[in-house]
């Protein structure tokens, strides 16, 4: 056996260590005791077999958990709790880099990027739904296509865009399908690709309503709390009102203090039906 085979096998097998014991704290020093290996030629050899860090390894396999969780109908704190991280907050640190863009790529407005897009008449209105090649940046209800199409390009004003077609944009014509299925109340949300563009303090927002269960909803006053910043409560209200992707990033599951709807971008009636129907789905 070479002493890449022996390194490869010797990885792996670690690797499965740290999935087994992801919600644990696993020290680069423990990891590499296991592995039999100084801690620094474990970080080598582990990047170079698996291309990521014995941290970034961990990272991942929480975040799996979680969203294993969520999906199992655990609430947000305890399948936070249960995949090992030590508080909400540090949910977003440890965020898959897709699930959102730095200010920099934010500011550019897609330059360099093509952006295919479709629209559909749904049982909500005219939607429109738009996709780079990490995922869904755009999917907004408007007064019809070309409107929308006019909205999509004044946010991404310097991209490419295109209409998608099977040919273009094949995964994003399959999207909008499994799209249309859930905002007409008969399936559930489409677990889509994102790519998120914003502020970081909206993408932590953002990110945080992703592990909303389906039927919950939160107070603003919970948001805010949930990412750490409970004096943010404006703030996290207009980070809501920023959003650009509805339903998928679901800030309809946000109401005021008081139970009250509150606002949403898209309108009153569909923050309502989607409310109803998540409730819908979840007790039956």
């Amino acid at each position: 056996m070479t002493d890449l085979d022996r390194n490869t096998r010797l990885i792996q097998a670690l690797a499965v260590y740290i999935e087994q014991h992801a919600s644990e704290t696993l020290t680069l020093a423990h990891l590499a005791g296991q592995a039999h290996l100084s801690p620094a030629h474990l970080q080598r050899t582990f990047k170079s077999v698996l291309g990521v860090s014995p941290k970034a390894y961990q990272d991942a396999a929480r975040l799996r958990r979680l969203k294993g969780g969520l999906k199992a109908g655990k609430s947000v704190l305890d399948a936070i709790t249960e995949a090992g991280f030590e508080s909400t907050s540090r949910v977003y640190g440890h965020a898959p880099h897709s699930l959102g863009m730095t200010p920099s790529a934010y500011r550019r407005g897609g330059a360099g990027e093509t952006i295919a897009h479709a629209g559909r008449e749904t049982a909500m209105g005219p939607l429109l739904m738009a996709a780079t090649d990490r995922g869904v940046c755009f999917a907004q209800f408007g007064e019809n296509e070309a409107a929308l199409i006019a909205q999509l390009r004044s946010e991404f004003p310097n991209a490419r865009h295109i209409p998608s077609s099977m040919a273009d944009s094949h995964e994003l014509d399959a999207w909008m399908r499994a799209f249309e299925l859930h905002i007409a109340g008969d399936a559930p949300r489409p677990d889509l690709p994102l790519d998120l563009r914003g502020t970081a303090f909206q993408i932590r927002v953002w990110r945080f309503l992703l592990q909303v269960p389906e039927g919950s909803v939160i107070s603003y006053a919970e948001l805010a709390a949930g990412i750490g910043a409970p004096k943010a409560v404006r703030a996290a209200a207009t980070a809501c009102a920023a959003n650009r992707v509805a339903v998928l990033v679901p800030c309809h599951r946000v109401l005021r203090g008081d139970g009250a709807l509150g606002g949403y971008r898209w309108g009153m009636e569909r923050k309502r039906v989607l409310i109803d129907q998540e409730r819908a789905r979840r007790s039956s």
